[in-house]
């Protein structure tokens, strides 16, 4: 009988780690070796041939012209949010579109767009469960683990990802979690991060640069509550920051899993702060432009800040994204942080623009210890990604990361084609 319990709760563990789609090593290994800083840049909505060869993003071109790119990277589904969770997390943890978190300690879910985020409030996530499908190619506008705009055209092919992940189980923690269990260190570095106290309540509220104390032109109420619906521009969006819709993060009971790892990119504990200062650059930093500078080129609430639609509104969001991806890969590499130790530069984007086309990003990699110039056309996706960065900080799979078509970058992350 002992024998045959100890056989059940070994094949439930396994279950458990492999998901549906078959286990790889439970420890990814590398052809790399170690890492000790990775810089990762997240950028918004543009398929690959939005930017690739786009006079609007001379800075990126030229970059990638430089540094290892895999051209056959694709997104997980759609929209933003579960795209950030499969990069840290490797679920969507069954949250199926942009969907707020609740807030813990009584907090609840501040909505600053009407009918939007709270409508359909996320429990923060805290215990194990199953999360959503993900089809390859949608068949209705509902698939992707959202919605994609098929416009009556037939399915283009991977016009969600790169491949058919049905439901399974989840590890309800995220790369943060791994970090710190093995004495490693990070933050995600939130630009226009809200600074009201407490700052949960401010996060869909305001940022750094609108509050409900701004001047009524920038903001309008809908309905009876000067509060609950003001709706205040949002340079800054909580479905960017996936680490929020951790109930541990949220609660803060360890200081190393907890908002305070949160950060703008200004201020005395901000991006550019621990730049400047080698021993306060966490070894992994998730970094995150505002919506005017991330390429997403729309804000809600109140007068227009920055591109909302048509061509010429698309190519200033790519030429304002390209600059803040030239500002940050160039003050990266001025700093001591970049030249000690080895380390990468990771610039991804979440999705394409919901169009239906192959759901196929960007993927760019620079590193200090190898030669760089190598070009994949290896098939990966934000699973790879994720299961790459495990390997590189001696840290085991999670989620889908363990699914046997997750593989390790190698390729891009030595620069060897």
């Amino acid at each position: 009988m002992k024998l045959v319990t100890q056989v059940l709760l070994t094949l439930a563990a396994t279950i458990s780690v492999a998901g549906t789609a078959g286990a790889a090593q439970s420890h990814p290994q590398s052809k790399f070796g170690r890492l000790d800083h990775v810089f990762l840049i997240m950028m918004e909505n543009q398929t690959n041939t939005d930017i690739v060869g786009n006079p609007n993003a001379p800075f990126i071109n030229q970059y990638a012209q430089q540094v290892n790119q895999a051209t056959d990277y694709f997104a997980v589904g759609h929209p933003s949010a579960p795209n950030y969770l499969e990069i840290v997390g490797g679920s969507n943890f069954g949250l199926t579109s942009d969907y707020w978190p609740v807030w813990i300690n009584g907090f609840g879910c501040v909505d600053n767009e009407p009918s939007s985020g709270c409508a359909h409030a996320f429990t923060p996530i805290s215990v194990s469960g199953l999360d959503n499908p993900v089809v390859a190619t949608a068949g209705t506008a509902k698939d992707c683990n959202g919605q994609i705009t098929l416009g009556g055209n037939p399915p283009v092919t991977n016009n969600c990802a790169l491949r058919d992940y049905p439901a399974a189980p989840f590890t309800p923690e995220s790369m943060a979690d791994q970090l710190v269990a093995r004495g490693k260190t990070w933050k995600t570095y939130q630009e226009s991060l809200p600074n009201i106290v407490p700052g949960v309540f401010g996060v869909n509220f305001s940022d750094g640069e609108f509050t409900n104390l701004s001047p009524a032109s920038v903001f309008y109420v809908n309905g009876p509550s000067p509060t609950a619906a003001t709706n205040i521009q949002k340079l800054y969006a909580v479905k960017h920051n996936p680490f929020a819709y951790f109930e541990n993060i949220e609660a803060g009971s360890n200081p190393g899993l907890s908002l305070d790892q949160v950060v703008d990119f200004d201020g005395p504990n901000g991006l550019w702060a621990d730049l400047a200062n080698e021993e306060e650059m966490p070894n992994f930093s998730f970094i995150v432009p505002n919506q005017c500078h991330d390429m997403h080129g729309f804000v809600s609430g109140g007068t227009t800040i920055c591109a909302t639609g048509g061509p010429a509104a698309v190519n200033l969001a790519i030429q304002q994204g390209d600059a803040e991806v030239s500002k940050l890969v160039n003050g990266i590499k001025a700093t001591k942080a970049w030249r000690h130790g080895r380390n990468a530069i990771v610039i991804v984007w979440d999705e394409n623009d919901y169009s239906n086309a192959a759901n196929r990003v960007v993927f760019l990699v620079e590193t200090n210890y190898a030669a760089n110039g190598a070009v994949s056309s290896v098939p990966y996706d934000h699973f790879s990604l994720l299961r790459t960065l495990e390997a590189g900080f001696g840290l085991p799979c999670l989620n889908h990361a363990c699914d046997d078509t997750s593989l390790v970058m190698n390729d891009v992350f030595t620069g060897l084609p």
